[in-house]
C-alpha cells in the first residue's frame, strides 16, 4: 500500500509517517509539504518521499498521488489566533487546499481520503460533551475553514463516490510539536516555558477545559482507518471524552516535572472556545480496538522529548 500524507513534515504528520511505515502493509509513504510550519528534520531517517510544495499546486499533487492508494490530508494553516489575524490565508490553505486535494484524489482514480477537521467547529455551542450531530457554531475563520473541509469531503463522497473520513481533532499534543512562536499550542507552550524557568502564560482564568489527545492515539486511529479503509461521510470526533482545565494541566505538569511552576494570567483570546469535550460513541463504534494514551503518560513522553532539545 502507498499512502500520501499532506502536511507530513508537521507535528502530527511526521508522527503519522512513522506509524504508517511501522506497518508491514505499507510499502511507501509520500509527503506533500511546503515546510511553512513543518520541518524536513521531522522526517529524518523515516524513508518517506518528500514532494516539497503547496497543496494549492495541482501538478505537484498529481505527481504525488499517482499510483497511491490513500491520502491522509493534514496540511493546513493551524491556529485560531492566526486565522483571526489573517482570515484569507486560513481560507486559502484550509478550504481551497482541501478542494485541491479532493480534486487530485479524484483525478488519480478515486483515492481514499481521511482528513483532519477540528473541534473548533462546535464553537459557541456550549453543550457538553460535543456530539457530531450537534449544531456547529464556528467562532473563528479557522473553524469555518475546517467546517468547509468536512463539507467538501461529504460532497465528494456523495457526488463522486470517494471513500472519505473527516476526523475532528481535539487538542492534540506530543513529541515534535513546536513551541516558541506566537501560535504555539498550549502543551508545548507550557513545557517550553516551564523547562526554561519562565512563567506559564494562561489566557483568562485558567478554568477553560480541553479534551487533550496524545498524538500516538491519533496516529493509531488514522493508521487503522487507512489500512481498513474506514469510510464515513459524517464527521467523527477523534478524542476520548476527557475534560481537563488549563489549571489542572498546570498541576499535572508540575507533578511530571517534580517542581512548582509560576503562572501569569493575561486577557482571554478572541475566538477561543471556553470548554471542549468529545462524545466518543461514534469513534468507539468505528475503532473498537484503539486504546488511548492517558494524559499523564502522554505528558511524560512529551516532556522527555522536550528535554532532548
Amino acid at each position: 500500500m502507498r499512502v500520501v500524507v499532506t502536511g507530513g513534515a508537521g507535528f502530527i504528520g511526521a508522527n503519522l509517517v512513522r506509524a504508517l511505515l511501522a506497518r508491514p502493509e505499507v510499502d511507501q509513504v509520500r509527503v506533500v509539504d511546503n515546510l511553512s510550519t513543518g520541518q524536513k528534520a521531522n522526517l529524518a531517517d523515516t524513508g518517506a518521499v518528500l514532494h516539497e510544495g503547496s497543496i494549492l499546486d495541482p501538478e505537484l499533487l498529481d505527481e504525488a498521488f499517482t499510483g497511491a492508494d490513500a491520502v491522509v490530508h493534514l496540511a493546513a494553516l493551524p491556529s485560531v489566533p492566526r486565522s483571526v489575524t489573517d482570515p484569507l490565508a486560513s481560507h486559502h490553505a484550509n478550504a481551497t487546499g482541501t478542494l485541491e486535494v479532493l480534486e487530485a484524489a479524484r483525478r488519480a482514480g478515486g483515492l481514499y481520503v481521511a482528513a483532519a477537521s477540528s473541534s473548533s467547529v462546535y464553537g459557541a455551542n456550549r453543550e457538553l460533551p460535543k456530539r457530531e450531530t450537534m449544531r456547529t457554531a464556528p467562532m473563528s475563520p479557522y473553524a469555518v475553514s475546517k467546517l468547509a473541509t468536512e463539507a467538501y469531503l461529504a460532497a465528494y463522497h456523495h457526488c463522486y463516490g470517494l471513500g472519505v473520513l473527516p476526523l475532528r481533532f481535539f487538542n492534540v499534543f506530543g513529541p515534535l510539536q513546536p513551541a516558541g512562536h506566537a501560535y504555539a499550542a498550549v502543551v508545548p507552550a507550557f513545557l517550553d516555558a516551564a523547562l526554561a524557568g519562565r512563567p506559564l502564560t494562561v489566557h483568562g482564568d485558567g478554568g477553560q477545559s480541553r479534551d487533550f489527545t496524545f498524538v500516538g492515539t491519533v496516529t493509531q486511529v488514522i493508521t487503522d482507518a487507512v489500512l481498513r479503509r474506514v469510510v464515513s461521510a459524517d464527521p467523527v470526533n477523534l478524542a476520548f471524552g476527557t475534560r481537563t482545565s488549563l489549571l489542572e494541566l498546570v498541576g499535572e505538569l508540575e507533578s511530571v516535572l517534580g517542581h512548582p511552576v509560576e503562572v501569569a494570567h493575561t486577557e482571554p483570546r478572541p475566538g477561543d472556545v471556553r470548554d471542549s469535550q468529545a462524545d466518543n460513541a461514534r469513534l468507539r463504534e468505528l475503532f473498537p480496538d484503539v486504546r488511548p494514551v492517558p494524559l499523564r503518560e502522554g505528558l511524560e513522553r512529551t516532556t522527555a522529548w522536550f528535554r532532548t532539545l
